[in-house]
């Protein structure tokens, strides 16, 4: 798995956060970081660019399934529909998707990132970087003396987190990944049928319309015990199931309707202010594990996981 591959560097943020331990049969309360959750808070009210739900697109959730299950409980897709003018027209939407298809997605097999490709990238940067939100991510990092204060010089350390290629794979002399792609395209692990990463929705969206991802159910947010998929088809984060040419996802966690702009602030956030490992945090409706798996200085993964909100 990946986790071993990965070393724990010092701790960055003074506040420890968990799910402290409460008496025997109980959940853990649960105990958010309030320094990263209200940051993260202010990313996702500043996401002007996210669509919203019943609006800009709508979700089939169908039957609930189990991470440890191999059977299909949804014989429709995810996705009912979604507003793809936003996808082709707003400027941060158009040019992440520029990118999904600049990856070889099998883990072992090198990576090369061609003059176009870079040009690609630095310019899905410069897009984002002219948004709020990653603005407020850039305040934000330079007050914790975490980031320059020069723009150019933060858009190279985004780079260097995001796409500068790295070995995920063991006694391979080439790099084989970015954390782009495990977190954005997903990979699939050399020599097994498990897909790794794969934790956008507009990849997901995108893979399922030409047929490539086959979804197989919902599953539930960690510590609740019942759930309507009529109340959760808003929810715009979710757990569910999917195949993706033919390899299997047994449970990927993934934000819907969020744009490019605010996954990469919220993960490069606490990547550098948070932790390796599990952070919790509450954004907006939302009590949030967030994981961040570090490479030294780039992103090995970084996903979100539901957890029930009392």
């Amino acid at each position: 798995m990946v986790s071993k591959q990965l070393h724990s560097p010092k701790l960055q943020s003074d506040n420890f956060t968990s799910l402290s331990i409460c008496k025997s049969g109980q959940m853990p309360r649960f105990n958010p970081d309030k320094e990263l959750s209200h940051m993260c808070t202010k990313l996702w009210t500043l996401d002007v660019n996210r669509l919203v739900p019943g609006k800009d697109y709508n979700l089939d959730l169908q039957g609930e399934t189990k991470v440890y299950k191999r059977e299909d409980k949804a014989k429709d897709p995810l996705f009912l529909n979604v507003n793809e003018d936003k996808l082709k027209k707003l400027p941060t939407f158009k040019a992440f998707i520029a990118l999904l298809d600049n990856y070889a997605t099998e883990t072992g097999v090198p990576e090369e990132v061609t003059p176009q490709e870079e040009k690609e990238n630095r310019h899905f940067l410069d897009e984002i970087m002219k948004t709020k939100v990653m603005k407020k991510c850039h305040e934000y990092l330079v007050k914790k003396q975490l980031a320059s204060n020069d723009a150019s010089q933060f858009k190279q350390q985004l780079y260097d987190l995001w796409f500068k290629l790295y070995r995920r794979t063991r006694g391979m002399r080439e790099a084989d990944s970015s954390g782009f792609e495990h977190v954005f395209v997903g990979e699939c692990r050399g020599g097994t049928d498990e897909v790794i990463g794969f934790h956008n929705w507009i990849q997901y969206y995108l893979e399922e319309k030409r047929g490539n991802v086959d979804y197989q159910g919902w599953i539930r947010p960690r510590g609740k015990k019942s759930r309507s998929s009529a109340t959760d088809s808003h929810s715009q984060l979710i757990s569910i199931q999917f195949t993706w040419k033919s390899d299997t996802k047994p449970v990927g966690s993934s934000f819907i309707g969020t744009s490019p702009e605010f996954e990469v602030a919220l993960y490069t956030l606490v990547f550098f202010a948070g932790q390796h490992g599990k952070n919790y945090i509450s954004v907006a409706d939302y009590d949030i594990e967030l994981v961040v798996h570090k490479m030294g200085d780039k992103l090995g993964s970084s996903y979100p996981v539901s957890l029930h909100k009392e």
